[in-house]
């Protein structure tokens, strides 16, 4: 693989050819066998450039570390489970250390430490920490369960923490699990959810990504820009990118649950007035973390956002209108991916 480059030079003693010098720190794709896995992961090496062939570089120790920890959370991104930083960042919403993460969840002092710097957590844990993420209310009963490993301040401390988390994102957590009722009958793959089952992270980091990148989002145009990026995912790669069903409905295609999803917790939904009427304007709610997507996934949403990024609501609406997967389905039927082959070119 030879996606190599330069992060900066250092200037170190040079073990290789033993002298000081400037050696360049360099960064590229490679690949290694974790846990019977070939996965994909960047590698941080130093290269000796007064030393001819292939001997001329080297990983030091901390590098070296650095480098397994990426290799394994390769591995976890490539199974579905959270990476080290996921982790960190499900501690960090609460304000907690590692230890008091794992005395939350009546775990062993270290075991969080683990998941944070070498071990790869089974799935069961990691759909633990998972949930207390994504359902503060879940963290929040699983201190009261454990609260006798804390001292009392400390205990009213984190539950003060995660009793503000409730009431600020509660809401999001009773909106994924009114999607996933309203998906229920869509769990198998199918030309209709372009077969892949709804994946609803996915989902609110599309809709995040279209509102950091997209002027002027409203409600409407969102959804358009949703059905243009499934369907062109589906047409270059044979499968949605976030498994959303869409009807034909007389403002084009509308994703189903198209009410509950502007709820998630990638944006925030502003209402304003425009003259007589109420438009829903989307704004993001935390700056979009692009290794959420694959490079192929990266080219469809730049590919769709450009292309639509200055349209008005009406013009998109024009616009889909006049898709085949438009006009050859009927008002208020499921609008398959199969014509997705039919969608016309965007730049």
């Amino acid at each position: 693989m030879n996606k190599d480059y330069l992060i900066n030079t250092v200037e170190i003693d040079c073990p290789i050819c033993n002298k000081a010098h400037s050696l360049e720190k360099r960064k590229r794709l490679t690949q290694c066998l974790v846990k019977g896995e070939i996965v994909d992961y960047e590698e941080v090496y130093y290269l000796c450039q007064l030393t001819d062939g292939e001997e001329n570089e080297f990983v030091p120790a901390g590098i070296m570390d650095e480098n397994l920890l990426r290799a394994r959370d390769a591995y976890r991104t490539y199974k579905g489970l959270l990476t080290s930083n996921e982790i960190a960042k499900i501690r960090g919403f609460y304000g907690i250390s590692q230890s008091d993460f794992s005395a939350m969840l009546g775990w062993g002092d270290v075991t969080v430490t683990r998941y944070e710097s070498k071990t790869i957590q089974d799935e069961t844990y990691n759909n633990i920490m998972r949930m207390a993420f994504e359902n503060p209310m879940f963290a929040l009963e699983s201190l009261d369960k454990h609260k006798d490993r804390f001292e009392v301040e400390k205990y009213k401390r984190i539950r003060n923490s995660i009793t503000h988390k409730v009431e600020e994102f509660g809401n999001s957590y009773l909106k994924k699990q009114e999607i996933n009722v309203l998906y229920v009958s869509y769990q198998e793959e199918s030309e209709y959810n372009g077969y892949k089952q709804l994946d609803i992270r996915k989902l609110a980091s599309v809709i995040g990504y279209f509102a950091s990148f997209v002027n002027n989002l409203y409600k409407v145009k969102l959804m358009k820009l949703l059905w243009y990026a499934d369907t062109l995912f589906f047409r270059r790669h044979g499968r949605s990118m976030t498994g959303l069903v869409y009807t034909h409905m007389p403002y084009g295609a509308l994703p189903i649950a198209f009410d509950e999803i502007i709820h998630l917790p990638t944006v925030k939904v502003v209402e304003e007035a425009i003259y007589e009427d109420i438009s829903y304007k989307i704004i993001p709610n935390e700056e979009v973390n692009v290794s959420n997507f694959s490079l192929e996934e990266l080219s469809v949403l730049e590919t769709v956002a450009t292309t639509f990024k200055n349209y008005r609501a009406r013009e998109i609406v024009d616009y889909i209108h006049k898709e085949k997967a438009y006009t050859d389905t009927e008002a208020y039927q499921i609008i398959p991916y199969s014509l997705a082959k039919e969608l016309r070119e965007l730049r």
